[in-house]
C-alpha cells in the first residue's frame, strides 16, 4: 500500500477489516515512520503505536490487531525494567487530547516522551548470528569489523555479544557499518560510551529473556542526548526491534521459528507478490497467527 521511505497517507484513525488501526490524523505537526506517528507536544514529543506493519520496505494494507498496545506495553515495561535514563514520561493520554479526541482509541498506545538530540546511529548488538550479519560472515568472516570464529552455523551463539551499529537511513534502508565509522562521525568518547551502554543493556536484557524462555538474539537500541547525558529513546526491546526465539525450541543451524512478523514474510514470498507493485491484503489466519506471536511475546517477557 505504501513504501515505507514515504509517509502514510493523511486521514483520520482508520481501522481495517480485521479492526485494527491503521493511521491517524491528529492536528499538530507530525512525522510517521512504519509503525509510530509522532506528534509535538509544547515541552515533550507524543508517540502514536499504531497497528501498522510493514514487510520489504512497503506499510501493508492490513494491520494487525492490537500490536500498537502490545509495543507500548512491552517497551514500557523494559523502560522501567533495565534501570536506565530514558526518555518516558508518561503512557496516558494527555488531557489536552483527551478532551478532544476518541481516549478509548489512543489508550494504551500512546508515549509522552522527553526531547532529545537524537544520535545519528542504531546502536545494534547481535548475541547470536543471523539475518544481514550472517550474510556477512558467510563472506567475510566478519560482522561489521568484528572477526568471528571459523565454522559458524546459521543462528550460533557467539562467543560474546557484538557491537555492531547501523546509519539511520531517512530512505531506504539502514547501512551496517564498523565501529570506526561511528568513532569517525561521533568522537570516541560519545562511540565508545554508547558500545558499552549497548552491550550492558543487552546483557541485562537477555539474562531477564532467558528466565522467561527467550532468547533475545538481537535488538537495536537508539539514544539521544539531554545535556550531554546519554537517553534511551524509540522503542525498546520489542518483536519489532528485536529478533526473539523460544529457548526450548532453539536449534541452530536454519532459521529459528520467532516471535515477530516471521509469518507475514512467508506468506508474501509465496503468495506470488512481485515485492515491486502494492502488496496485497493478508489473510485473517496470518493476521490472527501473527497477532498471536506478539502477544505470547509480550505475556512471557513482562
Amino acid at each position: 500500500m505504501t513504501k515505507t521511505d514515504q509517509n502514510p497517507a493523511e486521514s483520520l484513525y482508520q481501522f481495517d477489516a480485521a479492526g485494527a488501526l491503521l493511521r491517524t490524523d491528529l492536528p499538530l505537526p507530525r512525522k510517521s515512520g512504519k509503525v509510530r506517528d509522532l506528534y509535538e507536544l509544547d515541552d515533550a514529543l507524543l508517540v502514536v503505536s499504531t497497528d501498522r506493519i510493514s514487510a520489504f520496505d512497503f506499510i501493508l494494507p492490513s494491520g494487525i490487531p492490537e500490536k500498537g498496545r502490545l509495543l507500548t506495553q512491552m517497551s514500557a515495561f523494559w523502560f522501567d525494567h533495565l534501570g536506565v535514563r530514558h526518555h518516558l514520561k508518561s503512557t496516558d493520554v494527555p488531557p489536552s487530547l483527551a478532551q478532544r479526541f476518541d481516549v478509548q482509541s489512543l489508550q494504551g498506545r500512546v508515549m509522552v516522551v522527553e526531547k532529545a538530540q537524537v544520535v545519528p546511529f542504531e546502536c545494534v548488538v547481535r548475541g547470536y548470528l543471523e539475518g544481514s550479519g550472517w550474510r556477512e560472515y558467510q563472506d567475510t568472516g566478519q560482522v561489521c569489523g568484528n572477526p568471528l570464529p571459523t565454522g559458524l552455523r546459521q543462528c550460533d551463539r557467539l562467543p560474546e555479544p557484538i557491537f555492531t551499529p547501523a546509519t539511520k537511513a531517512e530512505q531506504g534502508h539502514d547501512e551496517n557499518v564498523s565501529i570506526d565509522r561511528m568513532i569517525a562521525d561521533l568522537g570516541s568518547e560519545l562511540a565508545l560510551r554508547l558500545r558499552d551502554l549497548t552491550l550492558d543493556i543487552y546483557s541485562r536484557a537477555a539474562r531477564h529473556a532467558q528466565s522467561r524462555g527467550i532468547i533475545i538474539a538481537d535488538t537495536k537500541f537508539e539514544f539521544g542526548l539531554v545535556d550531554d547525558e546519554l537517553v534511551l529513546i524509540d522503542e525498546v526491546l520489542t518483536p519489532d526491534s528485536s529478533r526473539f526465539w523460544d529457548a526450548a525450541a532453539y536449534a541452530p543451524g536454519a532459521a529459528q521459528p520467532s516471535f515477530d512478523k516471521q509469518f507475514v514474510r512467508e506468506w508474501l514470498s509465496q503468495c506470488g507478490w512481485d515485492k515491486q507493485s502494492d502488496p496485497p491484503v493478508l489473510p485473517d489466519g496470518i493476521i490472527q497467527q501473527t497477532a498471536a506471536k506478539y502477544r505470547e511475546a509480550y505475556e512471557r517477557l513482562t
